[in-house]
């Protein structure tokens, strides 16, 4: 592959991503009604007050703008977080800036912190954080390329035994396996879902495992990955996952959903898969909720109720998150219901990625992160995200859920 070509590629930083949230259109899937696996009726639930989280915000702008370094994290997207056992929040994301940050004025004499636009970028990367505070990057990228012109992207990520009854613990991180492609796909072939086992308390990489290759769907914008989002209930994680409708004829992405015995996540022959009326092993997924929502979502489970967070249809994309509910994981999903519009920096830029992390929220209180990046596909984008580093960071809402209108 050229140069420039796989330059263009690596330096559109998430906005494959981006875009599939951004041009969502909104159309549920027909699913009967009628109680699925979750239990019987509960409550609708909708955002009923949001406001901005200023100090999670500030700490990545404090460590992000941190020169003292000049191997660590600066800016980042597809932002995911897991607690550890021994208190510790371990941050993982997708298309990474490392190096150094410089103070202000940047070279075109605006009053930005600023880094060299020959500054590394990797694929992934993970930031540990504890009481609060972001102390250190490990090694980047954490997860290596499975092959030339193939990268890896993680998502969720949770703790759980190295194996079923034993006492020792593993971090099980989802990965996202995308191949280089040409239009429309400049941002990435969908390619597998894997999963990788990080040792405890050094969260080493120990193995990674092929979950679901989607090589075989001929149609790539009809290849599933699994892992934008996990939810612990009953005896089950039940994982969420998207297709790239957009990139091709369709007009948003779908969600579906897989569910794995608890503590068996690097399992393949422990999935099972939702094919529209039962759970079932290497099943062909069917989808829960049609082109409603960008490939990168969120879902958590409050007072008994599944709520999912996506970008808004339409041209609200680029600026709004919305939210479904569902009382099962397979639907039927309601909505779109309320809608709000985070706070975004100046310029041509979108926020995408709305993300949950239940490892902060508590007492009725969601923490939400969304992600930002310069809205060009034409190149220009790399150029905008290092003359204002602070563009390339995830920000973050306190929200709180009320009866849904």
């Amino acid at each position: 592959m050229p140069d420039d070509v796989r330059a263009r590629q690596r330096t559109g930083t998430g906005l494959g991503l981006l875009l599939t949230l951004v041009l969502a259109a909104v159309l549920l899937t027909a699913l009967p009604d009628g109680d699925r696996e979750g239990g019987g009726a509960c409550p609708a639930r909708a955002v009923g007050s949001w406001s901005a989280d200023r100090r999670l915000t500030g700490e990545f702008a404090r460590y992000g703008d941190d020169a003292s370094r000049a191997d660590d994290w600066t800016g980042g997207d597809g932002s995911h977080s897991v607690r550890l056992p021994d208190g510790r929040l371990l941050w993982l994301f997708s298309d990474t800036y490392l190096g150094q940050v410089h103070a202000p004025p940047n070279p075109v004499g605006e009053s930005y912190a600023w880094r060299d636009t020959t500054a590394p970028l990797v694929r992934n990367s993970a930031v540990v954080m504890r009481d609060g505070r972001l102390r250190s990057t490990l090694p980047a990228p954490l997860f290596p390329d499975p092959a030339p012109n193939r990268w890896r992207w993680p998502v969720a990520a949770q703790v759980e035994p190295r194996s079923p009854g034993s006492s020792e613990q593993v971090v099980r991180v989802l990965l996202w396996v995308r191949t280089a492609g040409q239009s429309p796909w400049i941002y990435g072939v969908p390619t597998a879902t894997e999963v990788a086992t990080l040792s405890l308390p050094d969260l080493r990489v120990e193995s990674v495992v092929p979950v679901l290759d989607q090589q075989w769907v001929a149609d790539p914008s009809r290849r599933v990955l699994f892992g934008t989002t996990l939810v612990r209930e009953g005896g089950w994680t039940y994982v969420f996952g998207g297709d790239d409708g957009q990139a091709a004829s369709r007009p948003a992405s779908s969600a579906y959903v897989a569910r794995v015995p608890a503590g068996r996540l690097a399992e393949p022959g422990a999935w099972q898969y939702w094919n529209g009326s039962e759970w079932a092993a290497g099943a062909v997924p069917r989808t829960v909720l049609g082109d409603g929502v960008g490939s990168a979502f969120s879902v958590v489970r409050a007072d008994g109720t599944y709520v999912l967070f996506t970008m808004a249809a339409g041209a609200k994309g680029l600026t709004t998150v919305t939210s479904y509910w569902a009382c099962s994981p397979t639907g039927p999903w309601h909505g779109p219901t309320r809608d709000f519009s985070p706070a975004l920096p100046d310029g041509q830029v979108a926020a995408y990625n709305p993300q949950v992390h239940p490892e902060l929220s508590g007492d009725g209180r969601l923490v939400l992160s969304y992600d930002v990046n310069w809205l060009d596909t034409g190149g220009g984008a790399a150029a905008q995200l290092s003359r204002n580093v602070s563009l390339y960071r995830p920000r973050f809402v306190a929200l709180r859920l009320a009866p849904a209108r």
